[in-house]
């Protein structure tokens, strides 16, 4: 937890140069469009049953190939999309060619299809950078098949399908003892609870602004403002339709889903809900934010005025006494009066003391 009074965000980050870049970088003509080539692709396979589980890391797509030709329950997870790949493993295990082209674009709106013997889901993975306090997310496709769930993901680097992993590896697990529908239920449910991890690293953000703004209303609180905001709403963006997907799994009536799953994508599209009325209440949060930091800069600019109002009510009376006898009259019997200086200076000291006197007994400072 930082200190109070400073934002986990290193002064060399600026958050109107990363949103500005982040937009310079956005093309809407390349949403959707084919992504750029990686370098590396990584294939995973798990293959398992009540009994055994067999987990095998390759690099070349025609090692997966071989799992087909089994009856057990198969998870082949590739990390890093490109075409040669995708295309190799579509046409091998008959997936439709507008699913490949969902699977090699990026950019788009979470959704979810069934076409021919597959189903698809297409969501955003989710990531928090403390460094920045940016929200990230990467796409994720799935296919569900027979006996077979196949995902892609951009990043091999990090996902969340570790605590998949560890429970596949566990004998005697719901999972390990369920079908491919289950696999896909799981995948999607650890999904949607990093939501929720990411949330909570927005929260602290949030509490840590409602700490500094009482202290610190200036332009780079401003900024840190804005950008919470901002990744509120890339956030809200991102999440929102996954609600859509969930609802499309419960209401369809494809033969690869077992009804006994249904009240566990019910559970994954409640999670959703929730996840959706928790970014609104922190979008709210950070629009409060933003009251709280004008209404400290009206009682700071209040501040001002009054010491200024305080200020100028006190030199008042003292300058209209300096204006009257400073006005070039020849008969001003008080100019003749040997100690008349010090009597009008003596007079103007007693009427600034017993103003400020007056004041504090109001209690106006």
């Amino acid at each position: 937890m930082a200190k109070h009074g400073l934002l986990p965000i290193p002064d060399a980050i600026n958050p109107f140069r990363i949103r500005k870049q982040r937009l310079m970088n956005f093309n809407p003509v390349d949403a959707g469009s084919t992504r750029k080539p990686v370098d590396k692709v990584q294939i995973t396979v798990f293959e398992y049953d009540g009994e055994m589980v067999h987990e095998e890391v390759m690099d070349h797509v025609n090692g997966c190939f071989r799992f087909s030709e089994t009856s057990t329950i198969k998870w082949i997870n590739v990390d890093g999309v490109r075409r040669e790949e995708v295309e190799a493993i579509c046409n091998h295990f008959k997936i439709h060619y507008l699913l490949m082209e969902d699977i090699l674009s990026e950019g788009q709106r979470a959704k979810m299809d069934e076409i021919g013997d597959n189903l698809f889901c297409l969501l955003p993975m989710m990531y928090f950078r403390p460094e920045s306090s940016s929200v990230e997310q990467e796409q994720v496709s799935m296919v569900l098949g027979k006996n077979v769930v196949i995902s892609f993901q951009d990043d091999p680097g990090r996902d969340v399908f570790n605590p998949v992993r560890e429970r596949l590896r566990t004998s005697g697990t719901k999972l390990r003892n369920s079908g491919a529908d289950y696999l896909l239920y799981a995948l999607l449910d650890v999904i949607v609870d990093n939501y929720f991890i990411v949330m909570d690293k927005l929260g602290e953000r949030i509490e840590l602004m409602e700490d500094i703004i009482p202290r610190q209303p200036n332009n780079r609180t401003l900024g840190r403002i804005n950008y919470l905001r901002k990744e509120m709403q890339l956030f809200k963006r991102g999440i929102a339709p996954v609600r859509e997907v969930m609802n499309g799994l419960l209401k369809s009536e494809n033969r690869l889903l077992e009804e006994s799953t249904t009240k566990y994508f019910k559970d994954v599209y409640d999670h959703i809900i929730q996840a959706t009325d928790l970014t609104e209440n922190y979008r709210d949060m950070v629009m409060s934010l933003q009251e709280l930091y004008h209404a400290q800069m009206n009682l700071k600019l209040n501040e001002v005025m009054k010491v200024l109002a305080v200020v100028t009510t006190l030199l008042a009376p003292l300058t209209v006494i300096t204006g009257i006898y400073g006005m070039n009259f020849e008969f001003m019997p008080e100019l003749k009066h040997h100690n008349g200086y010090f009597f009008v200076l003596g007079m103007m000291a007693l009427i600034f003391a017993g103003m400020i006197w007056i004041f504090k007994k109001r209690g106006w400072f």
